[in-house]
Parts: C-alpha cells; structure tokens; sequence
C-alpha cells in the first residue's frame, strides 16, 4: 500500500540483516516514525506495547524476533536459548492465534544437532517467506471477498455502504488488509464503495489505523463513534459489515476487537450481511469453541487515557477522561458465534461458518 508517493509494507528486512523496521502504529496518524528491531526483547516490545498489532503482522513479527534471537545468540547452549526465546514471544499477546502459529513453524525448524549458523539461515528464510505468504493470502482475500461488493453494487447501482471495525487493514497484516482487501480491490476496479469506519475505543485503531489508510489510497469513507453502526443500519445506511478476525475456532466462532460482537448481533437484527475476512492461518484447529479462546485484559489506562494530537502545541498529547477512582476493566476481544457469521472470507474462497465447511479449507 501506499503512503504518500512511496510503497510501504508495515514490516521488513533493512539493508543490514539484523535490523528489522516496522512502522510504529502508536504514532499514526499524527506522526509516521518507524521502528528498527534488532533483537529478541525489541520484538517482544513491539508486539506487546503495540507497535505492531494485528494477527498477520504479529505472526510475522514473531517470525523475524525468533531470528534475531538466533543472530544475536552467542550462547553454547543455543538451541535452549531459542526454545525460550520462543516461550516469550508467546506470552506477549495470548488471543491472535498467529503468533502461536509463526513460533510453531520456527519450532519446527530447530535442529539442535545442526550448527546455529545453519539455524539462523533457516529462521531468516523462515520469516521472509512468512511474510510473502500473508501477503499472498491477504491478495487472494481481495480477489474473493469483492465478488460480494460487486454483487452488491450490481443490484443497488449506488455505491455500497461497507462498516468495518478496528484496523484489519494494510497495517494490521504486512499489505493488503484482510477486511480492506476486498475494499481496495473494489475500488481499484473503479466500484464505488464507502466505509463506515468505527472508532474502536480504547485504543481508537479504527479512527486512527484504518481512517488513516483509507485516506492514503483515496477510499471515500466516514468515521462514527462505535455505538453509532446499530442506528446506521436501522436507517439503510449499511449494505454488509467486513470484520477481521485474531482468532476462529473450528466451529467458526470468532474472536475479534471488543465490539465486534455487537455489530453481529445488530447486523442480524437488520438482515445486513456479516462477514469475516481472514487467512486460513487465523484459525485455531485445536479449538472447539469460542469459549476456549483466551481473551486478553489489557492495561486500564487504554481506557483512562486517550492520546491525540495538540493543534496548539503541535505534538501528541495525551489526557485524562475518566475520574481517577473509577475502576476500568479493559477485555481487548469479544467472541462472535458462528450463527452470527454470513460468510468467512478466506484466501482459499468463501466459506460458511461451520466446522464442516472449515475442514474442507485444509
């Protein structure tokens, strides 16, 4: 995607093998900085303090992490340092189900009797193709998901009202998006789309990530406050909802930014279809159900406090907006039931909601 006049992706390899940049998304949309990744622990802070968030990009994040565990180890007892290295990446963010799946591929590749040089080579090769894999999924999303807006835009031939929640976008997945890559597709193709995009409290990665986005490939859309899709819809002002996803289980439940549960629920109740975009690589096999899934309670003051942008001063600021002695309690996920769910957009092609039709896509 595109920033400006330059091409970026949201993480990648520097011209120095150990150094890894991402994008800071804590800055956007006020300020673009990026970050540069040259060691385990800083993979670790990126993921945990959101730097970079998002399933996809936190899976590939951790790929590259347990390679620079591997390039910066000078440890005899190496191969025991990268199955540590490997349990703290783990414990950074529990609910995107990508980040177990990166670590587990990288598990894979341990050979413990084999050199650590050979190692690092394999972990580097590891996390490139990892990258190119997301982004090839995020693609083949596009090309499935907007057969559903044109279908959409052929019936009503008026531009199609799409409402979407939190950032599943370019920036949440090394490029594309998965519930923006329908939408860009569309628009690329010259079908004219709108988004409604929520601000997703706490952290508002809606008004900041996904409006930010947007804005910079010339998508026509307009931000509401969260509670405002359910009245949105009751007045024919949404044509289908696009969600991403950090975690599906086999049954198809699904595990999303908080809120998202209550899109569905609405959506349901105004016959709006809802669907999730998400790679195969979101979905946890070894779940059952969506009561399984561990749902990360994130620190209180993402909800205490709100950071912005100082018009006057000219830098970001961050302020207060609630009273001091009001105790918070701040879930990061809700679950959405697979009843609730129109379709699933894979990059292996749509998908009903049901554990029957989920063990067909492997």
């Amino acid at each position: 995607m595109r920033i400006g006049n330059t091409h970026f992706r949201s993480i990648w390899l520097a011209d120095d093998p150990g150094v890894v940049r991402v994008i800071d998304q804590r800055k956007l949309p006020f300020e673009f900085e990026l970050m540069e990744l040259t060691s385990l622990d800083d993979a670790c802070y990126a993921i945990s303090d959101m730097v970079v968030r998002g399933a996809p990009l936190i899976g590939v994040t951790a790929a590259y992490g347990l390679y620079l565990a591997a390039l910066k180890s000078q440890a005899k007892n190496w191969c025991d340092e990268l199955k540590a290295a490997a349990d703290k990446l783990l414990a950074t963010r529990p609910t995107a189900v990508n980040l177990k799946y990166a670590l587990d591929l990288g598990l894979a590749e341990l050979n413990c009797t084999g050199t650590r040089e050979g190692m690092i080579d394999r972990l580097f090769h590891l996390a490139m193709a990892l990258a190119e894999e997301e982004v090839k999924r995020c693609r083949m999303i596009g090309e499935h998901g907007v057969d559903l807006i044109t279908e959409c835009y052929e019936k009503k031939k008026a531009p199609v009202n799409i409402l979407t929640h939190c950032n599943a976008g370019w920036l949440a997945c090394v490029d594309y998006g998965t519930a923006t890559a329908p939408i860009y597709k569309a628009h690329d193709e010259g079908i004219p789309v709108h988004v409604w995009v929520d601000e997703t409290r706490p952290r508002n990665q809606g008004a900041r990530l996904t409006a930010y986005e947007l804005g910079e490939h010339g998508v026509a859309h307009t931000v509401i406050v969260d509670n405002a899709g359910g009245h949105l819809m009751q007045e024919g002002m949404v044509d289908m909802v696009i969600v991403g996803s950090d975690r599906t289980t086999r049954n198809g439940d699904v595990a999303n930014k908080i809120g998202t549960y209550l899109k569905a629920l609405a959506a349901r109740d105004n016959n709006i279809p809802f669907y999730v975009a998400l790679p195969t690589s979101t979905i946890d096999m070894n779940l059952s159900h969506g009561r399984e899934i561990e749902i990360e309670n994130r620190d209180a003051e993402e909800v205490s406090h709100m950071p912005g942008w100082d018009d006057e001063q000219m830098k970001s600021s961050r302020v207060r907006v609630l009273p001091s002695g009001s105790d918070i309690v701040n879930p990061g996920f809700d679950v959405t039931p697979s009843r609730l769910v129109t379709k699933l957009i894979t990059e292996k092609g749509l998908c009903p909601a049901t554990e029957e039709a989920i063990r067909e896509l492997f």
